[in-house]
This record gives C-alpha cells, structure tokens and sequence, in this order.
C-alpha cells in the first residue's frame, strides 16, 4: 500500500511550504528518538514525508505520478527502505555529512551549530506602594543578594597587571565543538569553554577577590524608580540589573508593583473617586465643603438640591500622565438622613411635606 506523505504530516494537499515544515516540526518534537517517549519509526516516517513535500521538484513528481524519481527507482511511495538519507542531508546542508549544521529545521533537537549567547539569570522582586505612591511616583532603594561583577577586577577574573595567554582547552576561541553521531549522519554543536568562559584567553593569575571568575555573590542596594500614574500589578523592567554572568550579558531585574488600597481614595483610570457624605440640608439648601485631597484641603462648592450618589467634578486633582497631564477628582455626594428626629424637627418635615417637598 502506498505511503500518502499529506497524511503523514497531517496537512492537506495544497498546503504551503511553511505549512510542511510546520508540521514536521511537530511531529519530529514529538517522536524523536532522543527524547523520552519517542518512535524512531514514526520519525523516520515522517522525515520521509518531508524530504519529499519539502523539496518542490519531488513534491511536484510525487503529485503526479504518485512516487519520486530524485532519489533512485526505489524512493518515493515504495517506503523507508528506499528512502536516500545521503540526499536528505545534502538538502539541509549537510554536504557529505562530515559536519552537518541542523540549521533552521533540527537546532531544536540538537543544538544545531549555533553557539547560544550566554546571559545572566533575571530576578524578579516585589514591593508595596501606598496609593499616594502609585499616584505621584516614588524612589526606592532595595537591598538584594545577587551575582555581580566584582568590583576589584571588574569582570576579567585577572589579577592587577597580570598578563593573558591563548586557551588551551579552546585554543582562544572561546568555544568548544562537540560532534555527535546519529542515523542522519554525524552532527557538530558548540558550546562556551568551560575553561575560559567565552573569553578565549586566560590570566597569568586569577582575581584573589572572584577566583578568576569575574563574578561573584554578594549584596547591592539598587534604587529603584517608580513613575507617577502607575496600577497594583504593574511590572518595572530594569535592564541589565539581574544577576551577572562571566563572559555574556546581564540579566534584568523585574519589580511587580502592589498598590495598598486607600479607605478614602480609587481610581477611575485617571480620575481619582472619593466620597463625601453631607447633611439633608446642605443637599436642599447648597453650601461649601472642605475636604483633603492628595494635594491638600481644598473647597469644594455643594449646588442646591444635589442629588444622592451625584458626582461634582474637581478638575485637574486626579492622577498625573503624559507629560504634565492629569485626570480630575470625583466626589461622590452621599446624604445623611437623620436616624431620630427632635419633636421640633419632626414638625418642621410635616410641614415641610404638606408643601409638597
């Protein structure tokens, strides 16, 4: 029975390059024989399939005539046995299978030949704010214990005036080759020197401080600035503020902002809600509150016969943005009813009601 390679890879028949390659990838993840759980027959199926509907000539023969002609009489539909893995690595890049870059296709399985930049751990720290905080932005200095460059040697793991030779273990050039062999051929990856970390030449003498490694654990206090207008939950990135690493780059540091929520303030995006709670009377008749805002006491004007729950804007008291910007305060009007009434009050409301209020 004849192989159909479209079912193979789960696609259809006009599906696209990028859709091919997709779905090899997934399957070659899946049932690769290096990982646990994997099928080597599967993998080898599906490889099949691929170096067929990847490749456009062979595509198009398998499209017509049902099998290929590139890889002998025997490749195409008439199974693995047939299958020409010469021509398979040649199509990726591999030559004659001396040295076989996996490239685009295989780095995921093996490590490909390419070298993985080294870079230092993020760390991740969370600090509380107050809501006036949040608003108005605030400077923080923490204390955290992580890997640095050390200070006496400032990352070159040498001793003062010491003098650098070439590598051994790398001969300077800051990596090592590994090479592996598999059924596809013989497979080169690369890897930092242990020895020198990347940097492809050792000292005479090595940093008394460190040991020669450039880095080392120690405590540093890092001052952290928060801007105005900022939301419980936000996240401040702070580049190259992590944890170093000999010979790569810095981590980041990442600080998650929690905003204490205030008995007398919220927010409304950039409007900033509170409450005030006034007499019937004030409500009926209009007067002037004071109130204390973030910014201080200020006046805010009652008009005859507010209405309860009504909002009376305050412009320009909200939370800062952009630059210079800022959103307005809402007060909230809630009016207090009396739970008793005097005899002398209790008449005023009847008469009051005969006239219809």
């Amino acid at each position: 029975m004849k192989k159909d390679y479209y079912d193979i890879l789960g696609v259809h028949k006009g599906a696209s390059e990028e859709e091919i390659k997709s779905a090899f990838r997934k399957l070659a993840h899946q049932h690769h024989p290096d990982k646990k759980g994997g099928d080597e027959s599967r993998f080898k199926e599906a490889s099949e399939a691929y170096a067929v509907l990847g490749d456009k000539k062979r595509r198009a023969e398998y499209d017509t005539y049902g099998r290929t002609f590139a890889g002998g009489a025997g490749a195409g539909a008439s199974g693995f046995s047939g299958f020409d893995f010469s021509q398979f690595t040649q199509d990726f890049g591999g030559g004659g299978g001396v040295e076989f870059d996996f490239g685009d296709v295989f780095s995921e399985f093996f490590g490909g030949s390419h070298r993985a930049e080294s870079r230092g751990r993020d760390i991740s720290i969370d600090i509380e704010l107050s809501f006036r905080e949040s608003v108005f932005g605030t400077e923080r200095r923490v204390l955290i214990a992580k890997v640095g460059v050390c200070d006496v040697c400032k990352g070159s793991g040498a001793a003062a005036d010491s003098k650098k030779h070439t590598c051994k273990a790398c001969n300077g050039k800051g990596e090592v080759r590994e090479t592996r062999s598999t059924f596809f051929g013989q497979f080169t990856s690369r890897r930092v020197c242990a020895e020198c970390r990347g940097k492809g030449e050792m000292p005479d003498a090595l940093c008394a401080v460190c040991r020669g490694a450039g880095v080392l654990k120690r405590e540093e206090e890092i001052r952290i600035t928060v801007p105005h207008g900022v939301s419980d939950g936000e996240m401040i990135r702070m580049p190259k503020m992590g944890e170093a690493i000999s010979g790569g780059e810095t981590g980041d540091l990442y600080v998650k902002l929690h905003v204490t929520p205030d008995r007398a303030f919220s927010r409304e995006g950039n409007n900033i809600l509170m409450s005030l709670s006034i007499k019937l009377t004030d409500a009926l008749l209009g007067t002037e509150y004071k109130i204390q805002t973030l910014d201080g006491e200020e006046k805010v004007h009652i008009p005859k016969g507010v209405a309860h729950g009504e909002l009376i804007r305050i412009k320009e008291l909200g939370v800062p943005y952009g630059r210079g910007s800022r959103g307005d305060l809402l007060v909230r009007i809630s009016i207090g009813l009396p739970k008793k009434l005097s005899r002398e009050a209790q008449e005023l409301i009847e008469q009051l009601k005969r006239e219809g209020l």
